[in-house]
């Protein structure tokens, strides 16, 4: 099922994003969260591709398991990242051949090694560049990409963030999947700025409940993302107490949504780290 058929149909999309375990142990973790949120009946689920394309075998294989052995819808993140032209058609025939039919297509991150992404040779620099190749080359995915409401850390300013989005989104996106946020007037105005550039494609909140004070720090320096003045005095008060940090997390990102999906939004994409706690009772109670 293509996810802008999804979108399309109307009523919210929910999703989850998980990343691929790099152990045994790890592996398990994720599949019995995976049973624990399939009673939510996600649209869909994505799986990430790690840093310097690490974990590409392990990308494709967990999508195809997802799909035809769970049952769910499930998208594959690319990136242009240490990939030749070459390995990138290799990989999305491998994932067309396996009855995948989304792709979120991305820059991505650099090795932890290399502070820098460097443009590969034979490969691409930009995501719009590997959206151009997925559409020349004629395969017939659904693809997405990433979007940042409060600008990409690499932008020079917000005006220059939405003009590169504008040039991938005419590559051929059918939606695009936000970074993470906690303010939503940063998507609203965002969503202001894409859609008077002409950006007119379905753009889905991404949302990472607070479970860890530490860990969503870390987080949001990656992504550049402001966690606000209030939300950080009640984290700090509480940053020792998992239990507290967890309520004011599910809090804040259950008000989150409500009032994204009440005033518009398409739906919403959790970034649920590979726990199901968090992101179920946000979900149960959405739902509820």
């Amino acid at each position: 099922m293509r996810i802008r058929e999804l979108l399309d149909a109307g009523a919210p999309v929910f999703s989850f994003e998980f990343f691929p375990p790099k152990t045994a142990q790890a592996e398990e973790t994720l599949f019995r969260t995976i049973d624990r949120l399939r009673p939510l009946r996600p649209a869909f689920v994505s799986v990430t591709y790690g840093a310097g394309g690490s974990t590409r075998e392990t990308t494709i294989d967990l999508v195809c398991r997802i799909k035809h052995d769970i049952g769910i819808e499930a998208m594959a993140h690319l990136t242009c990242v240490g990939a030749t032209q070459h390995e990138l058609a290799d990989i999305l025939a491998r994932l067309r051949d396996g009855g995948i039919d989304n792709v979120l297509a991305l820059r991505g991150d650099p090795p932890r090694d290399q502070p820098n992404f460097v443009r590969p040779a034979n490969g691409f620099g930009y995501a719009s560049e590997l959206v151009q190749f997925i559409r020349a080359r004629g395969f017939p995915f659904c693809v997405g990409s990433a979007c940042y409401p409060e600008g990409h850390p690499e932008s020079a300013s917000l005006d220059a963030d939405i003009r590169h989005l504008k040039i991938k989104v005419d590559a051929g996106l059918d939606f695009l999947i936000t970074q993470l946020f906690f303010d939503n007037a940063d998507y609203f105005a965002f969503l202001e700025r894409a859609r008077a550039r002409g950006v007119h494609v379905p753009i889905v909140p991404g949302i990472i409940p607070i479970t860890n004070v530490a860990q969503i720090e870390r987080l949001s320096t990656l992504c550049a993302a402001r966690i606000p003045a209030a939300l950080k005095a009640r984290l700090d008060a509480v940053r020792h107490d998992d239990a507290a940090v967890q309520r004011i997390g599910v809090a804040h990102a259950t008000q989150q949504c409500r009032d994204l999906l009440a005033r518009g939004a398409p739906g919403i994409h959790f970034f649920t780290l590979n726990q199901s706690p968090a992101t179920r009772a946000i979900l149960e109670q959405l739902r509820g």
